[in-house]
């Protein structure tokens, strides 16, 4: 077993440990039950190789991280570790933290009477102090190692179970996000697909509902609906580079949620797949537009990232998406265009008077408008995943052809399995490369911890 793997395996029995005395309901030790802390020291800065993504240092220093769950994160962390270590020389300790794990966020601990003092979740402790580069948390004795603090870890976790009905584990590192049921739907009919195929690399299908599928059975035998809000479907291969599709739901809100939650499971990629509005008369209904520039009406995150600032594409997946439409639709050009996605918290932007309308989009660079996609890009940007978004043209509400039932459904009907697909097969070529998403555009030049 290498060092980094030896280390990682010591946070996990640490952690363990601290858990086994809460669910022994052994409170008179509470105090033992801590987080562990994994702490670098980086003894010699030199020069490495540039086209590094992480791994790499401004410096020599003390590097820390107060970690919780290192289960979930146990091959990214070995991953880290082997990189930074690589890289300079270094000494690596693990130890108790002295912070004390909330009795919330360990499942399995008996009902505690309230009389006892025992800590509970701190909002004051979760933060994005580290992944918006404060100065405090840059400029004390320790410089951080990892994007977030251990509270702020399980609150997103226990979040993303609330919001999508079934437990972290079996998450996916490749990411779709939709809207729309019909999508799902598809979805789960390509797993179906899979499943029933003995060479393919998916294994089970694991549904909001909990209910787990691993062979073959009819799709109008499964209840695909849910009572949660955002519900989820995991379909997974044995070492986790499987796909994940969640129904966000409706709004920039939505989409500012569920991605500040994921960001703390580092996925590899996430992927808006949605409907839009066309700006464009040459347009027609189901044509496809990716992303390349995102004009942000959103206003979700303004008080984290500038509107100023500029949100980069990530050529790795417009790439890769390009191909997948190419192998799923043909060469047919006019089909898709790239452009600018003009996202707005508003759902009824076209009612606005027409002159009122006609300033707001003037000198606009936007192909058409949504309401999530700059949400999902600029989250993902801020917390360094690479994002895509591949819309379908539902409307052209400045050509006289708004979205009424009757057209919409038709489309609905003629767009979703080839939409699907295209997300899917773009995600499953970039897991059998990820080293290819590992860009140093999603970097800063300040405020940046050596982990992914």
């Amino acid at each position: 077993m290498n060092q980094a793997r030896e280390v990682v395996e010591k946070l996990k029995a640490l952690y363990n440990t601290s858990c086994d005395i809460a669910r022994a309901g052994d409170f008179e030790r509470y105090g033992e039950v801590r987080y562990p802390k994994l702490t670098v020291d980086v003894l010699e800065w030199r020069p490495i190789d540039r086209s590094k993504t992480f791994g790499y240092v401004d410096e020599a220093g003390t590097y820390s991280a107060v970690l919780s769950r290192p289960d979930l994160l146990e091959d990214y962390l070995t991953a880290q570790l082997e990189a930074l270590t690589s890289n300079y020389p270094c000494s690596m300790r693990v130890e108790y933290s002295d912070i004390v794990i909330p009795p919330a966020y360990i499942k399995g601990t008996p009902p505690i009477d309230e009389t006892r003092n025992l800590p509970r979740p701190a909002l004051d402790d979760v933060h994005d102090a580290i992944v918006d580069g404060h100065w405090d948390a840059f400029h004390g004795p320790e410089k951080p190692l990892f994007h977030f603090g251990p509270q702020r870890f399980d609150l997103a976790i226990a979040r993303l179970e609330h919001y999508t009905g079934i437990d972290v584990d079996t998450l996916q590192r490749y990411i779709l996000f939709t809207n729309y049921a019909m999508h799902v739907t598809e979805f789960v009919r390509f797993g179906l697909r899979e499943l029933s195929d003995p060479d393919s690399r998916y294994t089970r299908l694991v549904l909001p509902s909990g209910e787990t599928v691993s062979d073959t059975v009819a799709l109008e035998d499964l209840e695909l609906g849910s009572k949660f809000q955002m519900p989820r479907y995991d379909l997974i291969t044995e070492n986790g580079d499987g796909i994940t599709m969640i129904n966000i739901g409706v709004g920039p809100s939505n989409a500012k949620t569920i991605t500040d939650s994921l960001a703390v499971l580092r996925p590899e990629a996430w992927i808006m797949i949605g409907h839009c509005a066309g700006l464009d008369a040459r347009m027609r209904i189901g044509d496809l537009i990716l992303g390349n520039a995102y004009e942000r009406h959103d206003h979700v995150l303004d008080d984290y990232l500038r509107r100023e600032l500029p949100i980069p594409a990530v050529p790795e997946v417009q790439r890769t998406l390009e191909k997948a439409v190419t192998k799923v639709y043909g060469d047919d050009a006019s089909l898709m265009r790239t452009g600018t996605v003009l996202s707005t918290g508003d759902r009824n932007w076209e009612w606005k008077d027409p002159q009122d309308l006609w300033e707001w989009l003037r000198g606009s660079t936007a192909a058409a408008v949504d309401m999530e996609s700059c949400t999902i890009a600029a989250n993902g940007y801020r917390y360094r995943v690479p994002y895509g978004t591949l819309l379908a043209v539902s409307d052209l509400p400045l050509h006289a052809v708004p979205k009424l039932p009757a057209g919409a459904q038709a489309f609905y009907s003629n767009s979703k399995e080839a939409h699907v697909m295209c997300a899917v097969r773009a995600m499953e070529k970039l897991a059998r490369r990820p080293e290819r998403l590992r860009t140093r555009k999603l970097r800063r030049t300040i405020g940046e911890v050596p982990f992914r």
